[in-house]
């Protein structure tokens, strides 16, 4: 059902539901970035000699996590302001 309010402005509900998607990609993203750091903390501290190896792993997790969520803003940003 659309809202008449946003119907006068031109706005659709699909516009506020693609811009919803867009916020909550950029939340999962924080908290799923949060959750490898902290993973990754505490390996580095049950196995210090391996630091290099998890700090690697931990950088290029958090890098491909932080790129689906960009594509993810992206995608629903466009719907909005197409």
């Amino acid at each position: 059902m659309l809202n008449p309010v946003l119907l006068a402005e031109g706005i659709s509900n699909a516009y506020g539901i693609a811009a919803l998607g867009a916020g909550v990609a950029a939340l999962g993203a924080g908290v799923g970035i949060g959750q490898i750091g902290k993973g990754a903390l505490e390996s580095i501290a049950r196995q210090p000699e391996a630091v290099n190896d998890i700090r690697s792993s931990m950088i290029l997790t958090a890098a491909l996590v932080e790129g689906a969520a960009f594509f993810a803003m992206v995608v629903g940003l466009l719907v909005v302001f197409k």
